[in-house]
């Protein structure tokens, strides 16, 4: 993939994308990764067209994602499109007793590729949802995880999108760090966290 200057480019997701944006400024892009991203792109490309949008809820989970689909992502014809999603379909397992099966999470998410493939021309990032085990009750989370990130790595072959895999990411830097020094919670990346994942991003597209 490759980032043009003249790009829209789209973030969608949950809390790791939101950020603590500001709802009411269509255009802040939040204090994570996307921020992080587009101060890069920005510079390097010194660009007045390149457009770059955050349009990630907290708390999302893939069915939230395609409830807003039309406005917050369809309807503003991005040309490329970032996606992070799945931990919430997850956690809401463990924390409030509302499970997201496996076959529900393909089933939603597949719609949602089927839906921009039909409206949209644009190239297509996959970011896979990612867990580190601190607390140590996250590694239970596994069960319920792991084939929820099978599931994004076949749908980026299915239809031919691009993949970033964040879980081997974190796993990774992990080991250079504790796993608290990355997400304290496990989920929620620190400001190293979010930079990781900018910085994988950016290598993936060729602006590191």
């Amino acid at each position: 993939m490759q980032i043009t200057n003249n790009d829209r480019i789209l973030f969608t997701g949950d809390s790791i994308t939101d950020c603590n944006r500001v709802r009411s400024n269509t255009n802040h892009l939040g204090f994570g990764y996307v921020a992080f991203i587009a101060a890069r792109l920005q510079a390097r490309m010194a660009s007045p067209d390149l457009q770059i949008l955050n349009r990630g809820i907290s708390g999302n989970r893939i069915g939230d994602l395609l409830l807003r689909v039309e406005p917050d992502l369809l309807d503003l014809q991005p040309t490329v499109i970032s996606i992070l999603l799945g931990i919430n379909d997850t956690w809401r397992r463990y924390d409030h007793n509302l499970p997201t099966s496996t076959e529900t999470f393909e089933d939603g998410y597949r719609t949602l590729l089927k839906k921009i493939r039909q409206r949209l021309t644009a190239k297509v990032i996959l970011l896979e949802p990612f867990l580190l085990h601190v607390p140590e009750d996250r590694y239970a989370w596994r069960e319920d995880l792991n084939p929820k990130i099978d599931v994004v790595r076949k749908l980026a072959a299915e239809f031919d999108t691009d993949l970033l895999p964040l879980d081997g990411l974190f796993a990774q830097a992990a080991t250079r760090a504790p796993a608290a020094f990355w997400a304290e919670d496990g989920v929620h990346p620190t400001e190293a966290g979010h930079a990781l994942i900018a910085n994988a991003w950016l290598d993936h597209v060729g602006m590191a």
